[in-house]
């Protein structure tokens, strides 16, 4: 269908409110030497036949734009922002000015630059903050379960509160946890802590990443997560006892993925589909990265199924979407994925963390990006920018997106207004964040909310 078509596109497969917008056609689409375009499952019943209602929703929304960019139709993509709460609240070296922060301040900083909010948040469950091992109960402190009062673990109840507060609006009518103002006392510290104000209306998609330590680690903070900081280093058959039921280490796996399922499951109960996003990066090199990084490939993928195995299937959580987001491959810290790929029935997203080209110096051919955009077709799921430093419209590359329409982009944390000094060409403008976020190709909050309010409520 070309001309007009509604807020997302005629593929997204939902009514939608706001105003009809004529787009400029996609410059490249799949499917254009001639052939058919591969499409991506239209209903996350694919992967799991009992997801509710919201996540199914939130799915058929990304591959409609997935399904309209591979058509070559008119697509749209959701600028997300992600947002590391611990650091937030216990780092004062942290972001843009030093100090600690109250939670969501690097949501509420896109607003602060644009007027406008991101329509996709994603937050952290892990890794901690150097403190020992986490409760796994309830998730809240004020649960019968759950030890309270834990010191620096209030980012954690911070983090499900936003997120749930990003799907239904804050303030929100009181639930146990944060005042209708928006605001609680934390039992541990007894520093009030404030989350932004969104409008008090769904504003937006959520997701969670998983920086999960080592199973078995005393301590619980990102050093853990390394793996050169894993037993891994000292003992080669360690990470095969991780995944090998009956094992000491398979038990400590499972009571780290019973912390992820509390607060997993406190989001199901109250209707928030969550984008889950846990063991990326896995494609750098051996000795490199995260723990579960650089292994056997089928070792990986036997991590993964058994992790959406116990998540889904166990503890019956439905309110789940996969992400699967390799690094980067260009060679040099990221190598080819596609061994490591868990399979279609465990995976209903894919994407990269993308930090080997910048928008001044783009990695391989094409547009910036275009590279991994092309790569991830194969894998016939809805494709995302995982993480990057830089929002992809900017003064060096101001029409990526016409090009590689990706569902969803999300910058990293304080990447947004924090210059990497290790990284000094990944480096974010005002004008770079406000030409993103007033861009039309660009989905903000305040856009799902029209979308929420006609199709989803």
């Amino acid at each position: 269908m070309r001309g007009r078509v509604g807020l997302l596109g005629a593929a997204a497969g939902v009514a939608l409110g706001g105003p009809a917008a004529v787009w400029a056609w996609s410059e490249w689409a799949a499917g254009g030497d001639g052939r058919a375009p591969v499409l991506v499952p239209g209903d996350l019943r694919h992967r799991d036949p009992h997801a509710t209602p919201a996540a199914r929703r939130v799915y058929a929304l990304l591959a409609g734009l997935e399904n309209d960019a591979r058509r070559g139709r008119p697509s749209r993509t959701v600028i997300g922002q992600h947002v590391e709460l611990h650091n937030e609240r216990y780092n004062v070296d942290y972001g843009d000015y030093r100090g600690t922060k109250q939670p969501g301040y690097y949501y509420r900083k896109v607003r602060d630059i644009t007027g406008r909010l991101p329509g996709f948040v994603e937050l952290d469950l892990g890794p901690g903050y150097g403190q020992p091992g986490w409760a796994v109960g309830e998730a809240r402190s004020y649960s019968r379960a759950w030890p309270s009062c834990r010191r620096m673990w209030g980012y954690a109840e911070d983090a499900v509160d936003l997120a749930v507060g990003v799907w239904a609006g804050l303030p929100r009518p009181a639930d146990g946890s944060y005042r209708p103002s928006g605001t609680h006392t934390e039992c541990a510290s007894g520093t009030e802590v404030a989350l932004p104000h969104n409008g008090g209306a769904p504003a937006g998609i959520v997701g969670f990443s998983f920086h999960q330590p080592y199973p078995g680690s005393p301590i619980k903070g990102f050093p853990q997560t390394l793996h050169r900081n894993s037993p891994a280093v000292d003992d080669p058959g360690w990470f095969g006892r991780v995944i090998t039921e009956g094992t000491a280490e398979h038990g400590a796996l499972l009571h780290d993925l019973d912390y992820l399922a509390n607060h997993l499951g406190y989001l199901g109960a109250r209707g928030v589909p969550v984008l889950l996003r846990p063991y990326h990066e896995m494609n750098t090199k051996p000795g490199h990265g995260f723990w579960w990084a650089g292994q056997d490939p089928a070792g990986y993928r036997r991590l993964w199924r058994l992790t959406h195995d116990y998540l889904v299937h166990h503890r019956g959580l439905h309110n789940l979407i996969f992400v699967w987001a390799p690094n980067s491959w260009d060679g040099s810290y990221g190598t080819p994925p596609r061994p490591y790929y868990p399979g279609g029935a465990y995976v209903d997203v894919v994407g990269v963390d993308d930090y080997s080209g910048s928008p001044a110096r783009p990695y391989g051919r094409g547009a910036w990006t275009e590279v991994w955009y092309r790569s991830l077709e194969e894998y016939a799921r809805p494709r995302i920018v995982a993480e990057s430093f830089s929002v992809p419209l900017n003064a060096h590359q101001p029409r990526p997106l016409s090009r590689t329409p990706w569902v969803l982009w999300t910058v990293w944390g304080q990447a947004l207004t924090y210059e990497n000094v290790s990284e000094p060409r990944h480096k974010n403008t005002a004008a770079d964040v406000k030409r993103t976020y007033a861009s039309p190709r660009v989905i903000t909050a305040e856009e799902w909310r029209s979308l929420r309010k006609a199709s989803f409520d």
